[in-house]
Order: C-alpha cells, then sequence, then structure tokens
C-alpha cells in the first residue's frame, strides 16, 4: 500500500542515541577485556632497524608488545581484490608509509598500554620516499571498478581539433581524509576456535571472510556485531590493519582485546581520498552542441597495493556527445593505500567536468542552465540503454526556481553588495543506482507483532528507521509493532553498505520477505472455514492495522492475532532474498540533481564565504522524507567542506602526513554552513528494483563543490581549478 513509505518518521532509535544508550562497537561490556595501543612509524619509507621492548614490558600491567618479531603468523590476500586491502599488520619489518603499523602494546587498562606504547626505543633505517606525481610510477590499472580503465567512442582528437569554441584546461583535488565522529574501534575476542568481533565497520559480512582468511578459519567461525555505527562515508568499507591486529592480540593473550584509533592514527590507517589531476577538453559547435570529450585523470595509490578514483565515469554518461575519450591512470607513492570517499570518482570527476562545462558556457555567452539542457541525454551514451527514469529536467527547473537563478546577471563580477563580490553557481548531480544481493527473515509473532532481520548495518543514516517502514507497510502493521534488527553475521546476508546500495538491496529484501509472511497468513484465512474472509480472492483483500479486510466491506475482515490463535501458531516466518535481474541489463539506473549556490568574495581580501545552496534531486521512492533530505543536506555540506576547506597534505621530503589532527585539518563549523535547501523531485521507477528506491547518500556531494567554485568565478572573474579555493587563489589574479 506504500502508506508508510515516504512520511518523515522520527528515527526509532532516536531515543536510545540522545540517551546514549545505542551502544557502538568500543562500548560492548566485554567481561575480562583488555586493551591494545597500535604504535605507528614516524618515518615515511624505510626498515624498522629495531624495537627495545624491555622497559615498556617491565611496567605494571603491561601484558605484552606485539611486533614483526612476534606476531602471530597470517594469510595475506592478494592486492587488487576490490575490499581485500593488502594488511601491513607486523609480518615483516619494512615500512611502506608515514603511520604504518609497527607494534602493538597490550594491558589491563588503556592508561598502561599507552605508557607502554610511549617506551619503546624504535630505530629505523630510512629511505627516501617517493611523495610526487613526477616521482612516482605511472601505470594503466588493468580494471576499474570492474570495467576498462579508458573509454572510447568516435574521434575526439577530431573533434577538438575542428571544434568552432574549445576549452583545454586542468584541474585538481586534493587528499581527503574521513573523519567520521566514531573512530574506528574494535574488540575481539576468541572462544576456541571461534572468533567474536565487534566492529565499527560497514560491512559485516565483508569484514568477516576477511578476518576469516586472514587466519584460515572458515568463514562460519567468525561473528561479526555492530550495532551502530557512528558515521562512515567510506572508510569503513574495508577491514584494515586495527581489525586484524585486535584479532591477533587476543589470540597471542587468550583474552579479548579493544583497540581503537585516534584521531591522527585515523589520518594514515583507513584510507582516504587520493590526490586527482584531471585533464578536461571539450569541443563544441556556436550553437552549445558538443562535438567532443577527452577527460584524463590521473590519481595516486600505494606502492604495495591498489585503488583507482573512478574520476571519469560521471563524463561517459552525462552528456550527449557523439565523440569521447577518457583514461584513467594511476601512481605508485609511499603512502596508505586510498579508498572510497563519499561518492567516490563522481565528485572528484564532477568537480572537473561541471568547472569545465561553465567555463564553456562562457566561452560560447550561453546560461549555464542552457548549455546543458542543449546536450541532455535521453538514453544512456555510454551503453544505449533506456534510463529506468530521469527527471534531470525537473531539477533544473525547479532547482533554479527556488533559487533565484533569473536574477542572475551574466558578466562575472558584476552582481555587488558593499564591498562584497557577489556570484551565483550551477552543476549537474549524478550518481549510479546500484543494488546487491540481499536477504531477509520476517517473523510475526502471536501477539501481532513483527520481527525482522537483516545482516546490514546502520551508518547514521536511518537504516533501523527506513526498514521498519517498508516492513510495517509490507505487512500493514504500524510502525510501533515492527522491530527491525540488524548488524550480526547470525542475520541473512547483506551487502556492503557503501556505493548508496542499502536501500535498495536490503529494502528490496525486507519488503519480499515481509509480504511472504502476509501471504502465507493470509492464505490460512482464505481456506479456513472459520474466517471471515474464506473463499474469497486474495485481490478483494487489503491489509492494515494488523487486521485483514475485505477492500469493498472494510467491516468483513479479522486480526492477525485472531488468525494464528485459531491455528495454534506462535509465529509464522519467511525467509527471502532478493537480487538484481536482468533489469539492470536492459536499463541505465541514476539518480540526478541540480546544485545552486551563491557566494560572497570579500573585494579586498579575498575571503569567501557561501551564502546559501539549494538543490533539487530525483532518486526515485523516497522511503522517508526526513533522513532523504537530512542525506541530501549532509552531502551538500561536504561539497562546501570539498571546496572551501579540506586538504591534507604531506611533507614532500619526509612522507609525514602533516597536521593529523582535526585542530588543522579544517572542516566546516555550524559558523560556515549557510541556509541549505533540498528539494525532493517526486519520481516513480518501476524498473530499478521492487521498491522503486534509489541510493541518496551520495549524490548530495556531487556537484556541490563545482557549483561553489563557478560561483566564485562568477563573482570575481577568476577560475580557481586547483581546490580548495583559498583567498590567495582568488587574489593571485
Amino acid at each position: 500500500m506504500m502508506k508508510l513509505i515516504g512520511p518523515p518518521l522520527d528515527r526509532v532509535d532516536g531515543r536510545l542515541k540522545v540517551a546514549g544508550r545505542a551502544r557502538y562497537s568500543a562500548e560492548f561490556p566485554i567481561s575480562g577485556v583488555v586493551h591494545a595501543v597500535m604504535i605507528t612509524s614516524t618515518i615515511g619509507r624505510g626498515r624498522v632497524a629495531s624495537i627495545d621492548t624491555g622497559d615498556a614490558l617491565r611496567q605494571r600491567g603491561v601484558i605484552t608488545v606485539l611486533t614483526h618479531h612476534n606476531a602471530p603468523r597470517v594469510k595475506q590476500a592478494p592486492a587488487s581484490k576490490g575490499q581485500e586491502r593488502y594488511l601491513p599488520v607486523l609480518q615483516d619489518d619494512v615500512v611502506r608509509y608515514d603511520r604504518q603499523p609497527i607494534a602493538l602494546a597490550i594491558a589491563e587498562t588503556f592508561e598502561a598500554a599507552l605508557d607502554a606504547a610511549w617506551r619503546l626505543e624504535i630505530r629505523y633505517a630510512a629511505e627516501p620516499p617517493v611523495t610526487t606525481f613526477a616521482d612516482g610510477e605511472r601505470y594503466t590499472p588493468e580494471k576499474v571498478n570492474g570495467k576498462p580503465p579508458d573509454a572510447l567512442r568516435g574521434d575526439p582528437d577530431a573533434a577538438l581539433a575542428a571544434a568552432e569554441v574549445k576549452i583545454d584546461a586542468r584541474y585538481s583535488t586534493p587528499v581527503e581524509h574521513h573523519n567520521p565522529m566514531e573512530p574506528h574501534a574494535t574488540i575481539a575476542t576468541w572462544e576456541g576456535d571461534r572468533l567474536f568481533l565487534y566492529d565499527a565497520t560497514q560491512g559485516i559480512f565483508a569484514t568477516r571472510k576477511r578476518v576469516a582468511e586472514a587466519f584460515g578459519i572458515p568463514v562460519d567461525s567468525v561473528r561479526v556485531i555492530t550495532d551502530y555505527v557512528g558515521g562512515g562515508f567510506g572508510c569503513k568499507g574495508s577491514t584494515w590493519p586495527h581489525v586484524v591486529l585486535a584479532a591477533m592480540a587476543a589470540k597471542a593473550t587468550g583474552r579479548p582485546v579493544k583497540l581503537a584509533l585516534t584521531r591522527p592514527q585515523m589520518f594514515a590507517s583507513v584510507g582516504y581520498r587520493p590526490r586527482t589531476e584531471q585533464r578536461v577538453a571539450l569541443a563544441a559547435g556556436r550553437d552549445g552542441k558538443l562535438t567532443g570529450t577527452i577527460h584524463e585523470t590521473v590519481s595516486q595509490t600505494s606502492t604495495f597495493d591498489e585503488f583507482t578514483e573512478p574520476s571519469t565515469a560521471i563524463t561517459q554518461m552525462l552528456y550527449a556527445v557523439p565523440n569521447l575519450r577518457t583514461t584513467q591512470r594511476l601512481v605508485r607513492l609511499n603512502a596508505a593505500t586510498p579508498t572510497f570517499m563519499r561518492a567516490p570518482g563522481e565528485s572528484t570527476g564532477s568537480f572537473a567536468l561541471e568547472s569545465a562545462m561553465d567555463e564553456l558556457a562562457y566561452a560560447l555567452e550561453l546560461d549555464p542552465i542552457e548549455l546543458r539542457l542543449r546536450n541532455y541525454a535521453e538514453t544512456d551514451p555510454e551503453t544505449g540503454h533506456p534510463y529506468s527514469s530521469k527527471s534531470l529536467r525537473e531539477c533544473y527547473r525547479l532547482g533554479a526556481e527556488r533559487f533565484g537563478w533569473k536574477s542572475r546577471a551574466a558578466r562575472p563580477g558584476s552582481m555587488r553588495r558593499g564591498n562584497e563580490l557577489v556570484g551565483y553557481g550551477m552543476a549537474t548531480a549524478t550518481y549510479p543506482t546500484h543494488r546487491s544481493a540481499a536477504a531477509a527473515n520476517a517473523r510475526l509473532a502471536a501477539d501481532g507483532s513483527a520481527q525482522v532481520f537483516s545482516g546490514t548495518q546502520d551508518l547514521g543514516t536511518g537504516s533501523y528507521t527506513i526498514f521498519t517502514q517498508v516492513a510495517a507497510d509490507a505487512l500493514g502493521l504500524p510502525v510501533e509493532r515492527v522491530r527491525f534488527e540488524l548488524g550480526d553475521t547470525n542475520y541473512p546476508n547483506a551487502p556492503v553498505s557503501g556505493g548508496s546500495q542499502t536501500a535498495a538491496s536490503v529494502g528490496s529484501a525486507v519488503y519480499i520477505a515481509c509480504n511472504a509472511v502476509k501471504a502465507k497468513l493470509l492464505d490460512l484465512a482464505l481456506n479456513d472455514p472459520q474466517s471471515p474472509l474464506h473463499g474469497r480472492a486474495a485481490r478483494e483483500v487489503v491489509a492494515a492495522n494488523g487486521r485483514f479486510a475485505l477492500a469493498a466491506q472494510p467491516s468483513t475482515g479479522e486480526s492477525y492475532v485472531d488468525i494464528l490463535r485459531r491455528h495454534d501458531l506462535q509465529h509464522i516466518e519467511s525467509y527471502s532474498e532478493s537480487k538484481p535481474g536482468e533489469e539492470a541489463e536492459r536499463y541505465a539506473m541514476h539518480a540526478f540533481g541540480a546544485q545552486f549556490a551563491e557566494v560572497r568574495v570579500d573585494a579586498d581580501f579575498g575571503t569567501i564565504r557561501v551564502e546559501r545552496m539549494v538543490g533539487a534531486f530525483a532518486s526515485g521512492r523516497i522511503l522517508n522524507e526526513k533522513t532523504a533530505r537530512s542525506q541530501y543536506l549532509g552531502g551538500m555540506v561536504w561539497g562546501l567542506s570539498m571546496a572551501l576547506f579540506e586538504d591534507s597534505r604531506t611533507d614532500l621530503r619526509t612522507g609525514r602526513i602533516m597536521y593529523a589532527n582535526l585542530e588543522k585539518y579544517l572542516v566546516p563549523v555550524n559558523a560556515d554552513v549557510p541556509s541549505l535547501q533540498a528539494y525532493l523531485v517526486e519520481e516513480v521507477d518501476e524498473h530499478v528494483n521492487p521498491i522503486g528506491v534509489k541510493g541518496i547518500g551520495e549524490i548530495g556531494i556531487v556537484g556541490a563543490a563545482a557549483a561553489i567554485a563557478n560561483a566564485v568565478y562568477h563573482a570575481t572573474g577568476v577560475r580557481v581549478r586547483d581546490l580548495p579555493i583559498v583567498p590567495e587563489k582568488v587574489l593571485r589574479a
């Protein structure tokens, strides 16, 4: 009936969180737990020449110190296997990057473990690290997200040579680090040959598989539990060294071990968004139609593993252009392996592409929205497939209307308010619709309440709430009569919460399982001579408020409780699986949006403030208006941060990460965040999945940085192509 899906239901876990009763991974009350502190390298490349642990081991409460000399041996996954990162976990003396784990101090208390860590005497044989793109080994990856690294259609070089108007520019984005409110943490405990992990992860089943492989034990011998995650944004989507180290420490000591990362360790041990250097060339006729596009991206990876930031993916599909070439190249540096970070590829790629489109609009003297409409792709240019749904035109229209785009003066630098230069900018947003296999189990109890189980995760995005709504709607129950359980590998399988796929994947499984339970129960009633619904057809019956009734005669019906009691059943349940079908082969599936920003730039000092942002997004069926809008707004704030603040810097001589803290690594505070408005464009999609949803966790950041950069150009006439945009870059012209 879909009556409970969509309304802005308050978070069902909200009271637990504000009361401090939501239990995060470092907070599980495990009896006898001891504490581990990770010691990390202070050089960017070389070897550990020696580690003297004598003083540390003599201290009261210290149990042991693990180093490469005495750490348990584990198996490594081959490099470049998706989420299965190569893990530096004390298996040798090689230092590959700054802040690599080189020892682990374990003690009865955290304070004793920290003291032991400080007492280690470590000597290195340091070597000069490779820290720049110019010095690193450049190569072509075999695959990028399962596809070839390069794409080609037509002859883009000929199109560029013959173009009436062209843009050929280079853009860059810096290294950026995830900093979720909850740092990574793991509690590990062994019970015989079984391992229990309480881990802050975006993928409990992926963690189980990776750790089982490391220790050479059956997957079923590892259980991972994650009740709540205090933010992830991609960095908790892979299994990192501290997880395996905690399990190694628990095995070595025979005690449960808690290992929580410090904030500085978050800057090296759990991935980051890599630096990119991008060339975008656009060829167009005087009519504004694109004739050719070239997008070449170079991004960094580690010397020992591989991760590609797929910045060209957005260019391959966003605009109708007959001639196109995109390339992805990697450079090996002495740094940790990068990883997924909110909208990996689309966020960085949209900055370059949408900045170039803005430059082309000015060269053509066209309104930036009009340029995009003239190159609107009615079908996917990459595959030729029709879109399952596409409401981008309505996003442009609604966003422009709510923003007041018509009041924009075309000439850069022509809008002022006192001593402030005012600029308007916009950009397109898009993100692919992903869906993976997932399963759920639904159980309706004799008292008319229901429990639904799936081994997914809630990153703070609202999974507990939206799946409660989906289940309640499918079962025909009030939401307060439904309890959704997640975060345990004993529950049915679910994918990693990444790629904006959780709602589509798990939601579909929950919907199918709950409908199956309802169908079983209805079948009992229809075939029961004692039921007032006996002999009626299922299509004649509706379910609501825990009761079946005839649609044409609502007074004729009975409650779920009555049906179960009459059949002497304590519960009725169904296990269901859901996975993508052939629709993925027949349709292109994307969410779309339009981003708008107004900036104010001080004419004398170049200081930049974003005055307001407006986003309009079309993402299929919305499961909860409140949590959906929260996701969009969160993405827009992160786009603002990407545009103006975030920049992780490395000492090029030592490979040492500078400012590995939140004092110097800048992110917006409340005073930096302007008026934000996110509008939900209604969209019905009958093809993407059984519940018609598209992911929304990442699209809010896509295009946001470009919209701000374009607004800065409109305000000042200065084009900043290298993020972040800071006053000195605006004033240098």
